[in-house]
């Protein structure tokens, strides 16, 4: 990639400036971005590809020693003899919850695909589903929750409503734009059926995964171990669970972000430049040599990629609290260096150039500052719009778990509706991505030579480059403003002078 343009800086002070940013995104050609499809490549991240495989083997031994320890017959395995002073509920068999989880997983499957079959003909619709339906689903749990008397789940629910529409309120005028991105991608996936089938294939993959580790699951709540010890256990396996649902849909990103890539590139799936069979080797470098980026991005990635988001929301709305915005800008500039080596657009260089994250992320963020196109990708809220639809699939999966529970095992719905939830969401997770994918995909590439987003779609570049310039010059306007309060009055400067 060529990374030679001049930088541009969000303190340039005239719409100059800003015509020389856009003219330097612009300045590239797809000849020097030609992908390394068909070459060999080498491994990288290979210490993260070593521990995530050593995660996998250690957690699915303990998921299957839990779940056949309660398989039909109580203790078969004699493990209660070394938790003997941790006892204190009434065991179970496993049987009595690996049900329920089957449920819950088939619920979360429904979901996920008809949420992506209604993506594509009622884009629009669906994302204002998304965006309103999470608040007021959010208030009305924590609202039975306190009915109920789950004053802890009641609390957490009802600081989830009020944060979800703080965060909405902070960028409500961002949504039109946000829309016009997805309706585009969504545009874009439709025409790759390939790429949905990936998906398909990688939500089965974690089906199978989850078959196991909903098993040993439903053995940890149907053990006699005291409340605290089976919660401990359900979050070792959560967070086991959170990692490898992220890395196979950064792996599912991986793919279908190299697959627009190359679309893009070479003006159309059935471009005669385009190389044989582009789907089979992305899956190929995906899964071999850059699995183990894929690995160690999928750790980190998604937890800055929220926090900067609640913080950007945050920051835009606390006016002239200067304390506060003190406080406020630290914690963003330190959640800005992060984001400069753990970002999703990291994941379109790996698939395309086969580097390391690290290498990929820093890449790819410098080629977004130095074109401005940084200032269109903070305006974007396409990632959290997709992020609630995760997660509301997430809570429709949890709350039939709990209703399904409290039939037979009151006393331990909120175990088996928390990890539900968790479940429901990294299979929605892993329908959406697709789209995340193409989104990613149309910023790189806008960003190395937005002539390739203007042969696909003269329409949409024009309005992302008038937008573009719209960012580019408030950036610019908001720096003038801020020069401008900070210079000290004629007066003091001659006081200061004498």
């Amino acid at each position: 990639m060529n990374h030679t343009q001049s930088p541009f800086s969000s303190t340039d002070d005239d719409a100059g400036t800003i015509a020389t940013a856009q003219q330097s995104a612009g300045s590239g050609n797809s000849t020097s971005m030609e992908p390394t499809l068909g070459g060999s490549r080498h491994w990288r991240d290979v210490f993260w590809l070593g521990i995530f495989l050593l995660h996998l083997i250690l957690v699915g031994l303990a998921l299957g020693v839990f779940g056949l320890n309660r398989f039909r017959k109580k203790d078969r395995l004699n493990i209660d003899q070394y938790t003997n002073r941790f006892l204190e509920n009434q065991a179970g068999l496993t049987e009595d919850y690996w049900p329920l989880y089957a449920i819950a997983g088939a619920i979360s499957t429904v979901i996920g695909w008809t949420w992506l079959l209604l993506l594509g003909s009622r884009s629009n619709q669906m994302m204002k589903v998304s965006v309103h339906l999470l608040t007021t689903y959010l208030a009305v749990l924590s609202v039975f929750c306190f009915w109920g008397k789950l004053f802890f789940w009641g609390v957490a629910f009802a600081i989830g409503s009020g944060l979800q529409f703080l965060y909405i309120m902070s960028v409500i005028d961002r949504l039109p734009f946000t829309m016009l991105v997805l309706q585009r991608a969504v545009k874009m996936v439709w025409k790759l059926p390939e790429v949905m089938r990936v998906a398909c294939a990688f939500m089965l993959v974690m089906l199978i995964w989850l078959g196991l580790w909903s098993f040993g699951a439903a053995g940890v709540v149907a053990s006699s171990i005291g409340d605290s010890g089976r919660w401990w256990l359900l979050v070792v396996f959560s967070v086991s669970l959170f990692w490898t649902g992220a890395v196979l849909c950064n792996t599912v990103h991986v793919i279908v972000s190299g697959m627009v890539f190359l679309v893009l590139i070479h003006g159309g799936r059935e471009a005669a430049s385009m190389p044989r069979n582009p789907l089979l080797q992305s899956l190929r470098y995906a899964v071999t040599t850059s699995f183990g980026s894929i690995c160690y991005g999928s750790l980190f990635t998604a937890a800055i990629r929220t926090l900067r988001w609640e913080i950007r929301g945050f920051r835009s709305k606390i006016g002239n609290n200067e304390c506060l915005l003190c406080c406020v800008d630290f914690l963003f500039h330190l959640v800005e260096t992060l984001v400069r080596f753990f970002n999703k657009y990291a994941y379109v260089q790996i698939a395309v150039y086969g580097k390391s994250f690290n290498h990929s992320a820093r890449d790819a963020w410098e080629l977004f500052q130095s074109t401005g196109v940084e200032a269109l990708i903070a305006y974007d809220c396409s990632g959290a719009v997709l992020l609630m639809g995760t997660v509301l699939g997430g809570l429709i999966t949890g709350t039939c778990a709990v209703i399904l529970t409290r039939i037979k095992h009151s006393d331990r719905e909120m175990m088996m509706g928390s990890t539900a939830i968790l479940m429901g969401m990294v299979l929605v997770g892993l329908a959406m991505v697709v789209v995340e994918s193409a989104v990613t995909s149309i910023y790189i590439c806008y960003a190395e030579d937005p002539l390739l987003i203007h042969r696909w779609d003269p329409e949409f570049f024009n309005q992302m480059s008038e937008t573009l310039h719209q960012r580019l010059q408030h950036r610019s306007a908001r720096v003038r403003e801020g020069s401008s309060q900070n210079r000290l009055p004629d007066h003091m400067l001659e006081t200061i002078t004498v």
